[in-house]
């Protein structure tokens, strides 16, 4: 399956002359789905968006197309280990080449955010070789999409108090319970697990961590509707579901690891954008925007979007720190709390300001181009305070981790 064509030991211009010359070629051919985008008034700004299934499909296949033909090409996975299907270079190659990338308009890759961002690096951090080789190739080429299966309905923020139950059979586990909230569930052929599996007052030394099929007997997804009318998130049921010990990642009743691993993970894949510069984020394209509608020369609207581009500049210079620390080998640490606080605030200072330019032309679909696009952005921007970890649970983070407050 694997086609890489990247000298392992290649220096790093002659690696982003290659993939410049794939990316002059491939990219135009994969551009079509995202034509709109390159106005500055898009068709449609949204998080959640509401899709069709027909829309959902071929968003999908376009994404899937384009994360094909790069990991052919070699740039699917720089940093990737070779016995994976990686490229087996460092991740100063990968985060050059996705660099360069941003530079084209490609399909949307949201529908993988997940699974590269959180359940392909904990899969590699902590999965048996058997998982690895099963999944990490085919998450990176986009063959498959993965889901995070943690919140459950009586434990959303607080993970140590989950209820789901995994019990030991010889070689297999056997698991029943519930999760909620889990973001492309319905899409996804494999899901990071979290269970309890010991004494359930023994908070933070009780849980295991799996990587499920999500096409085992008993596993059932739900949609759940949300007020923009779409359905990315699910309920997922789990009953008498079996998983092979061989895909048990880390050690029994050490799953805590795997969930901090994962949490750090999700808010850097989360927070990072928070810095803008392209798309719902871009204060070029939101100038625009408000200098259609007249809007530039009230003094409350300019100091909004001034706000705002103050905001993000700040944002990317806590980006640029956190990405240094990452190449020095360090961990993440709460600054991917920050990153993701400040994502969340800034998509609301957006909403905020085009809800102040726009008025009533934001609730009623007038037919207006530039418009009632926004409205799914409006009604889909507070779900994130809740989704990567509630705002409450970052603000607690930096209190005791950065501020040495106490619990």
């Amino acid at each position: 399956m694997t086609t890489t064509s990247i000298d392992n030991s290649v220096a790093l211009d002659e690696f982003l002359h290659s993939a410049k010359t794939f990316l002059d070629e491939a990219a135009p051919r994969h551009a079509a789905v995202n034509a709109a985008g390159r106005d500055t008034t898009p068709e449609r700004v949204a998080l959640f968006p509401d899709l069709s299934p027909a829309e959902e499909a071929e968003e999908l296949r376009a994404a899937r197309a384009w994360r094909q033909e790069r990991f052919d090409a070699g740039f699917g996975w720089p940093a990737g280990p070779t016995e994976f299907g990686g490229a087996g270079l460092s991740s100063g190659y990968e985060r050059a080449y996705l660099k360069l990338e941003r530079n084209y308009q490609i399909a949307s890759q949201r529908i993988y955010d997940i699974g590269l961002g959180m359940v392909a690096p904990t899969l590699l951090a902590f999965g048996t070789d058997i998982a690895k080789k099963r999944y990490l190739e085919s998450l990176y080429r986009g063959n498959i999409v993965a889901c995070q299966l943690f919140s459950e309905p009586g434990a959303g923020s607080d993970l140590s108090s989950i209820a789901t139950r995994a019990v030991r059979d010889g070689d297999e586990w056997l698991v029943n319970g519930q999760k909620i909230w889990s973001s492309g569930a319905h899409l996804s052929s494999l899901g990071l697990l979290v269970c309890r599996t010991g004494d359930p007052n023994a908070r933070h030394h009780n849980l295991t961590a799996f990587a499920l099929p999500m096409d085992a007997e008993g596993v059932d997804v739900r949609p759940i509707r949300q007020m923009t009318g779409g359905s990315s998130f699910n309920e997922v049921f789990l009953n008498d579901v079996r998983i092979s010990d061989e895909l048990r990642l880390g050690e029994v009743d050490k799953g805590w690891d795997v969930v901090i691993a994962t949490l750090m993970n999700e808010r850097a894949a989360v927070g990072g954008p928070a810095a803008g510069g392209s798309g719902i984020l871009s204060t070029e394209r939101l100038a625009a925007l408000l200098n259609r509608f007249g809007r530039l020369d009230d003094d409350a609207i300019r100091d909004e979007l001034m706000r705002l581009h103050t905001s993000l500049a700040v944002s990317k210079m806590t980006r640029l720190r956190s990405e240094a620390k990452l190449r020095s080998g360090q961990r993440p640490g709460p600054e991917m709390s920050i990153g993701k606080l400040a994502l969340t605030n800034n998509l609301a200072a957006v909403s905020r300001l085009v809800s102040l330019a726009l008025g009533p032309r934001l609730i009623a679909d007038s037919g207006e181009a530039g418009t009632y696009m926004w409205s799914e952005l409006i009604l889909g921007q507070p779900g994130l305070r809740i989704g990567g970890g509630t705002d409450e649970v970052q603000r607690n983070i930096l209190a005791e981790r950065v501020l040495g407050l106490p619990r």
